[in-house]
């Protein structure tokens, strides 16, 4: 058996790592990746937002019961997002609200009791309800309904309740512009 020459030695290593690095790498992200490009971005951004809480309150700028809060917050988000993309074994996540009991105000004008929620009821036109996630705190989540969610909901009660879809509108032969208003010389 003859041995390889100085720089024989050198260039085969070199070329075996650069054809199986690749593939390794390959099977690694592969393997690791439970989640798609779109869940993978929101567990990065509450990542980001966790490193920001975790920094503010290392530089005393929040107090302990703040972070606490929002800590909790992220975890229930990060949860939920889970739950929900692994129940649909799709890459999506809704814009998600987590809210406690006292915070209800913030995104309801007339806060409703959340022991009448029902899993996956629409609440004033603007939210689904997901569920509730105990994390420290007790934190209700709901999805936003989009524009378009929101509009055919609006259109199916209007039809319920017997009234025109578009009330608002301009009647065919109405009008565009205004009379003029006379003033007096």
């Amino acid at each position: 058996m003859c041995s390889p020459s100085g720089p024989t030695r050198i260039f085969l290593p070199v070329v075996f790592m650069l054809t199986v690095t690749p593939f390794a790498l390959a099977q690694r992200a592969a393997g690791t990746s439970e989640f798609g490009p779109v869940m993978t971005a929101y567990l990065g951004y509450l990542h980001n937002e966790q490193e920001v809480v975790d920094d503010r309150v290392s530089r005393r700028e929040i107090s302990g019961a703040y972070y606490r809060r929002n800590s909790n917050r992220i975890q229930a988000l990060r949860q939920m997002a889970i739950r929900l993309v692994r129940q649909s074994n799709n890459d999506y996540v809704p814009e998600l609200e987590a809210v406690t009991f006292d915070e209800f105000r913030t995104i309801f004008e007339r806060p409703p009791k959340p022991s009448s929620f029902r899993q996956d009821e629409v609440i004033a036109n603007k939210f689904r309800y997901l569920g509730s996630v105990h994390t420290g705190d007790t934190f209700y989540l709901f999805a936003r309904l989009d524009p378009y969610e929101q509009a055919e909901l609006l259109q199916r009660e209007a039809k319920a309740k017997g009234t025109p879809d578009n009330p608002t509108a301009q009647r065919v032969g109405e009008s565009t512009t205004r009379a003029r208003r006379a003033v007096p010389k």
